[in-house]
């Protein structure tokens, strides 16, 4: 009689329950499998905390820059562009997006001795406080009511030996005239407030103050400005929306325009550090394709028992097919829960700290997508499928009464 479905699959339970367990005759085949398992399990959990770490430290690199790279820019092609005119008619065209106008210029900042080259912002406090949380924090304890009122990265402010309420004297590149020559313009501005950005590049070049400076100093024409800033939540579907809206003599740039090359970069060495990693997988696979021939090689005589009592080839082949795949499961499962319990000790614990003024924090950034956690359990699975697909072939063609000759 032909077994049924249910007893077959009763049957190949009972055979894979037997061929897992030690075999003190042929024990290089447990210890084999053993391996097979623990290298997944390793692997899993070392792809899943690399990609966790790559991650977060690209999400904090990209926060880190929206500090001081907005979202969208608005530059003029031509003086006099990018005016209060178009910002009224962004205004009324995008009511939810924010705005913010301003004048730029470099700089160089001296105090006490010490002397470094800035880059001066002229903006309006209240509509910059809007874009910029950071610049925002500083600016609510802002207490001097003068134009030339100036806020610096805490960095800055320690070198330049100027903390809030004391003076730094900004030379710029244009020329003013003094007696028969000239000589470089130069204001003394009041410290009114320190930011902290997080990024050290950042704290000690940027300089803040009002458009009322620059338009007294540098005789900026009013409602005429160097470029314009835009803070919206989706800067890539809004890029092109708004490009139709600006004059010819202007140009747009989104953030990962302006920093394209270094995330890029980052992307790249996220995909190389990817199948890297995944080589340790696929060594551990090795190790399910060498016991499971080892098993076939060692079990011929039960094989070939079960051909003569009815078992197909097809059944067979199912039986160590799904041996490899127990094997390679249950090290994708260990590896899950290991990468997990990783990935948590080292967002609970600081357990390894960096450099912040590198990556922008003291703690190891972590942060494992879901897109990520699924190729690492694609992947994974493949090359387990593909290494229990030969032994379980290998198995099913057995020949029987070639075997039980020579028994």
């Amino acid at each position: 009689m032909t077994p049924t479905s249910s007893s077959s699959q009763n049957f190949a339970r009972r055979i894979i329950r037997h061929y897992l367990k030690y075999d003190k005759e042929n024990p290089f085949i447990f210890i084999s499998a053993m391996l097979a398992f623990g290298g997944i399990a390793a692997g899993v959990m070392v792809l899943m905390i690399a990609m966790g770490i790559m991650n977060g430290t690209q999400k904090e690199f990209k926060k880190r820059l929206f500090v001081m790279n907005y979202p969208l820019t608005v530059l003029p092609m031509r003086e006099g562009a990018v005016n209060d005119n178009l910002l009224k008619t962004l205004h009324q065209h995008y009511p939810k997006l924010k705005f913010s106008p301003y004048y730029s210029t470099q700089v160089i900042t001296r105090n006490a001795g010490a002397v470094q080259g800035s880059l001066l912002y002229g903006v309006d406090f209240a509509k910059e406080s809007a874009l910029n949380p950071v610049f925002k924090e500083a600016a609510a304890k802002s207490s001097s009511k003068s134009k030339f009122k100036a806020i610096i990265g805490d960095a800055l402010s320690f070198e330049m030996d100027a903390p809030k309420g004391h003076k730094v004297t900004l030379y710029f590149s244009e020329q003013q005239a003094i007696g028969f020559g000239t000589m470089p313009l130069q204001k003394r501005f009041i410290v009114d407030g320190t930011f902290h950005s997080g990024l050290k590049a950042y704290d000690k070049a940027i300089i803040y103050t009002t458009l009322e400076a620059f338009e007294k100093l540098l005789k900026r024409k009013r409602q005429s400005y160097d470029g314009l800033h835009i803070y919206t939540e989706d800067p890539r579907g809004m890029i092109d929306k708004i490009r139709r809206k600006l004059p010819e003599n202007t140009i747009i740039e989104g953030w990962w325009q302006q920093n394209g090359n270094f995330f890029a970069a980052m992307q790249m060495e996220k995909k190389a550090l990817f199948l890297v990693l995944l080589l340790i997988i696929l060594v551990a696979s090795l190790n399910i394709v060498s016991s499971l021939l080892m098993t076939v090689m060692s079990r011929r005589s039960e094989i070939a028992l079960m051909r003569t009592l009815g078992a197909t080839q097809k059944e067979i082949k199912a039986i160590f097919f799904k041996l490899g795949v127990v094997i390679g499961a249950a090290g994708i499962i260990a590896g899950t829960l290991l990468g997990g319990f990783g990935i948590w000790l080292l967002k609970t614990f600081d357990i390894i700290s960096v450099p912040e003024d590198v990556y922008g924090t003291s703690r190891l950034p972590v942060d494992l997508t879901v897109s990520d956690f699924g190729l690492i359990i694609l992947g994974t699975a493949v090359i387990i499928l593909l290494s229990a697909r030969y032994p379980a072939k290998k198995a099913a063609q057995t020949d029987p009464l070639k075997v039980l000759r020579n028994e």
